[in-house]
């Protein structure tokens, strides 16, 4: 039987490894394999050392997955050496889910909007990409657009909005910036979520690069959802268990294929981007799946390049992994990449250094 099961376990590692080359759009049961995959992979790991432990031959079969899943699990876990010395002049760029600046006070704390934006204060980017904007024309009342441009001296911004509520209530995504704007769009997904992807032509030096700002869609779990994942992660006697399994499968399905279009729309853009490009957001999904496949594609990732650790990116209880992302062309040249400790929204800001050496200066 133990036997058995660790082939099984083999197979769903294995799906799991492919998931990315398949998209949700078109067949969505493998996502949740590659959902699974650190879990699949511990799981793989323990059994290894089981049949080693009995001297099994078995071992081998595991050893195999393992290896062909190293090129995925190190998207997750990193011992890159992180700052690379260098007496090039250095931009750096941020990407940050904002949660709307704690507009609803579900932090229950109202000096949370002070806090978010002391700690973008202290990153101080060149270039700041927001997720979840949110922004009021009434001065005295949650004025983040230009509150943000005064405390890191931005001059330049590109905003666009999917809702707006009393003509002075603005939600939506914005791309702050040092460096001149030359040219703006966006890409919209024909969805009635806060999901969005803007890109902004930027003049740094002599040299334009496209930076792409993006939010994929999300889960949208229920108070109801969250509740039994709670009660099952705690082990206390879920209620409704068929009903709320029901339900959450149906969000993550529904979510999968939302995404993978997105990602192919965004995807198809960028291959007619005139300029070398950087991609920053909240993809709202793992590193083994099919949205990160389509947009690192020909792409570096910042954090595997000079990350360290786990690099985590979500302050939520789930899922517990990275799902915000700093991808770049492989020409341009990345010498750090942070994620801060401590954050004021349910997202890690993560920040890249890139080199301006090799743009035309």
């Amino acid at each position: 039987m133990v036997l058995w099961l660790h082939y099984l376990l083999i197979l769903a590692q294995l799906t799991a490894i492919v998931a990315k080359y398949i998209s949700p759009a078109l067949f969505w049961i493998p996502a949740f394999f590659g959902l699974a995959f650190p879990y699949l992979f511990l799981l793989n790991l323990l059994f290894v050392f089981y049949w080693l432990l009995q001297f099994k031959a078995t071992a081998v079969f595991g050893l195999v997955a393992l290896l062909i899943s190293l090129p995925t699990a190190r998207r997750y876990l990193q011992w890159s050496p992180t700052a690379e010395k260098t007496n090039a002049k250095v931009f750096k760029i941020t990407s940050y889910n904002s949660m709307l600046f704690d507009l609803y006070n579900w932090k229950k704390n109202k000096e949370n909007r002070s806090k978010i934006l002391m700690e973008l204060s202290e990153i101080n980017p060149d270039i700041l990409c927001v997720q979840e904007f949110y922004t009021s024309e009434d001065v005295n009342d949650f004025n983040n657009l230009d509150t943000v441009k005064a405390i890191l001296n931005t001059r330049y911004v590109h905003h666009e909005y999917t809702t707006t509520l009393r003509k002075n209530d603005h939600w939506g995504m914005a791309t702050f910036s040092k460096f001149p704007i030359l040219n703006q769009g966006k890409i919209e997904f024909n969805t009635r979520s806060n999901n969005l992807c803007i890109f902004s032509d930027l003049l740094i030096g002599t040299d334009t690069i496209r930076v792409y700002n993006v939010h994929l869609q999300s889960i949208s779990f229920s108070k109801e959802d969250n509740k039994f994942l709670d009660e099952v992660v705690s082990e206390k006697n879920a209620t409704n268990e068929i009903e709320n399994s029901k339900s959450i499968l149906r969000r993550l399905k529904r979510a999968f294929v939302k995404r993978s279009k997105q990602a192919d729309m965004i995807a198809l853009h960028m291959s007619t981007s005139p300029h070398r490009i950087i991609v920053c957001g909240d993809f709202n999904d793992t590193a083994a799946s099919y949205v990160y496949y389509r947009l690192s594609q020909n792409l570096k990732d910042a954090f595997i390049q000079k990350g360290a650790g786990f690099g985590r990116t979500y302050a939520g209880e789930w899922p517990q992994f990275r799902i915000d992302y700093i991808l770049y062309n492989k020409d341009l040249v990345c010498i750090d990449y942070k994620r801060d400790e401590e954050t004021f929204t349910d997202h890690y800001p993560v920040t890249a250094y890139f080199e301006k050496k090799n743009l035309r200066n």
